[in-house]
């Protein structure tokens, strides 16, 4: 067995041959290119464990993951591209991942549940993908995989409006798999992940590489492009008018500039 160390933004477990790796930037979980980085080296580590199965991907705080935060006001343009750099060698490692997905998933957040090969949540946690509502186009691989997922009517109607739905709702049109109590997200999670440890795991981890063919390459490309539109998209007023909005909690008045 590898062991693995926790650190200050990521807590690493093991409950037989599922790891548990939790993120630990509560209340929100704003991620950034160090944490992203983080993950990738965590799950890599244990691609490399045979004793590891299954990863149970799960936060701390009251949301799963808010994605990034816009709101210091100084967003640097090349950040995306970096981070979604780290983005698809996550998509690239071999170990069956289930997200415990306890509370809200926003933007950013939702691309990194959907790294994951089942997703456990509950009526409490909300699901959206509001870059629109932003101002900018979606990143983290998500004109892929939420397509790929939901079907491109449902992805579409998720990305021009930025609606937030319930978990029930997720689960009925197939974002998350299982509906589960909220207290009970992350056993149920961990349950779930120590079925599928139940299988062989070199079976196992062939029959996902073959699901999953050409998935990572094709996130490759897809965020090529999601970065350099939210490149220049993050520098223009209606971006600013975005994060004010949602900030503030009111409607957008966006000028299209």
């Amino acid at each position: 067995m590898t062991e693995i160390s926790s650190t200050a933004d990521l807590d690493v477990r093991r409950d037989g041959h599922v790891a548990i790796v939790e993120l630990r930037r509560p209340p929100h979980n704003y991620f950034d290119e160090h944490l992203i980085r983080a993950l990738v080296q965590v799950f890599e580590q244990l691609d490399e464990d045979p004793t590891c199965r299954a990863i149970v991907l799960a936060a701390q705080g009251k949301a799963f993951c808010a994605g990034a935060d816009f709101t210091g006001g100084d967003t640097d343009p090349k950040m995306p591209r970096r981070l979604y750099e780290h983005a698809v060698r996550l998509f690239r490692t071999r170990k069956p991942v289930v997200a415990a997905v306890h509370g809200a998933a926003i933007g950013g957040g939702v691309g990194l549940a959907l790294v994951a090969d089942f997703r456990v949540t509950c009526e409490e946690a909300r699901f959206s993908v509001n870059f629109n509502r932003l101002g900018i186009h979606p990143g983290f691989g998500l004109s892929v995989t939420l397509p790929r997922l939901i079907g491109v009517q449902q992805a579409q109607l998720l990305l021009f409006t930025g609606r937030r739905i319930t978990g029930r709702q997720a689960v009925d049109i197939g974002l998350a798999d299982v509906l589960a109590p909220a207290d009970q997200v992350l056993a149920q999670a961990v349950a779930l992940a120590q079925e599928i440890a139940g299988s062989a795991p070199l079976a196992l981890m062939s029959t996902r590489a073959t699901l999953r063919a050409g998935l990572a390459d094709a996130i490759l490309a897809a965020v090529d492009r999601e970065a350099s539109e939210q490149e220049w998209q993050v520098q223009t007023t209606d971006f600013a008018e975005g994060v004010a909005a949602t900030a503030a909690r009111r409607a957008a008045v966006f000028l299209a500039k």
